[in-house]
């Protein structure tokens, strides 16, 4: 699950841009810029257009035009000195058009983006509930075991890496050869077992004499897999 989103809508004289910076946070942005006499956009980051915030009470409104449960909704936001209306309307009866106005900016949405916005604000209501209203000791419990969880995998990993360290050690075994080919020697046990050694695990000079007790240096896997004590 991704923890931010951001949707623009665009037409040829106005952009609406709804935006989520975390999941963990209990509202979103609503930005709305235009386009300038000279054809460029508004920028946002220079002070231009006109951003609000709307709460998950708001939120909640917002989905309910959207569901067409209600025609319209609108609301006041006060920012320092300036108050900006923002509303939310069905155009015309029966219209499957929609009017966002935020102070000065209007955008019409048609259907296809009123379905992309409405899938999208129903989401970040589930999102945020989720998330936005836990409270601050329950998420540092959730942190807390996260952390534990982490040490716990991080133990088991070091555990394995030993094991498997433990396994590619080198060990002396004592045998004789009873039979050779080009690539590996059949070694014969007192014990009586008898396994098939790769010569390329085999690190000690040895005498390719048959029935010879000699010591052999190869790796311990391999004795392990055959259940034979170095």
């Amino acid at each position: 699950m991704t923890n931010n989103h951001n949707q623009s809508f665009f037409g040829q004289a106005t952009g609406l841009t709804i935006n989520s910076t975390s999941k963990d946070d209990p509202f979103i942005f609503l930005k709305c810029i235009k386009k300038k006499p000279d054809g460029t956009w508004e920028k946002p980051s220079q002070g231009e257009g006109k951003t609000i915030k709307l709460s998950l009470d708001e939120m909640v409104m917002v989905l309910k035009v959207l569901k067409r449960k209600i025609e319209s909704w609108s609301s006041f936001h006060s920012y320092k000195e300036n108050k900006t209306q923002i509303s939310f309307s069905w155009e015309g009866n029966g219209g499957n058009k929609l009017w966002i106005n935020i102070g000065n900016y209007s955008k019409l949405l048609a259907e296809a983006q009123i379905e992309i916005f409405k899938l999208l604000v129903k989401h970040l209501i589930k999102e945020k509930i989720e998330f936005a209203t836990i409270s601050n000791i329950s998420k540092q419990r959730a942190i807390n075991q996260s952390e534990k969880e982490d040490f716990k995998s991080t133990i088991m990993n070091n555990s394995v890496i030993k094991e498997q360290n433990s396994e590619s050690k080198k060990a002396e075994i004592i045998g004789s050869i009873k039979a050779e080919t080009g690539k590996a020697i059949l070694l014969a046990f007192n014990n009586g077992q008898e396994v098939w050694i790769p010569k390329s695990i085999i690190y000690s000079n040895y005498k390719p004499e048959i029935g010879l007790s000699q010591t052999f240096l190869t790796e311990n896997w391999i004795l392990k897999r055959n259940n034979i004590s170095a």
